[in-house]
């Protein structure tokens, strides 16, 4: 009998984490001394967003800023898709690739309590990465997958942080821009 691993099972539970108000730069330093790609972003112990060695690439160094000036608050990856820790890992990598991510940050009833990112999955087993690529195949990427639990980070109506964003029209709205 198969027994699905779990997301609690394979998540690392020390994590790297930052403030909106924090300088790139600063942040860029504590991923290198940490050895991490990521951290992330933190607001009233909320966690509203991802910072990843590619946002700093692409919006910090490719554009030519200065990432001391520049604060985390205006380059953060949002809104942050998390999963629950007890998700299988077959669709925690579901949600990974259906986003387009590398990295899921566990959140268990509104705690940040881990992460799960493809280097964990790999290091669990690479053979569960390629059944799970043929499962998808097979099924003709008719795939359900679960939804995420939750979705934080900036309202693209009036911009402020939110942990409770809801698509609307294609967009991420808050609540008080939902119900206005």
């Amino acid at each position: 009998m198969k027994r699905d691993i779990l997301v609690k099972e394979a998540m690392r539970v020390r994590i790297l984490t930052c403030s909106p108000s924090d300088s790139v730069k600063s942040v860029a330093r504590m991923m290198r001394r940490n050895k991490v790609g990521s951290s992330i972003v933190i607001d009233k112990n909320k966690p509203v967003g991802i910072i990843t060695e590619s946002d700093i690439l692409e919006k910090i160094v490719a554009e030519g800023k200065d990432a001391g000036k520049v604060k985390v608050g205006g380059v953060m990856s949002t809104p942050l898709i998390t999963i629950d820790p007890y998700i299988t890992i077959e669709d925690a990598m579901r949600v990974m690739n259906r986003h387009n991510i590398r990295r899921l940050p566990v959140v268990e009833n509104g705690e940040l309590v881990g992460i799960i990112t493809e280097k964990d999955i790999f290091r669990i087993s690479p053979a569960l990465i390629e059944l799970s690529r043929e499962w998808s195949a097979i099924e003709g990427g008719a795939v359900q997958e679960p939804s995420p639990s939750s979705l934080a980070g900036k309202c693209e109506g009036c911009g402020k942080l939110s942990t409770d964003l809801m698509e609307v029209d294609g967009k991420y709205l808050c609540e008080d821009c939902r119900e206005g």
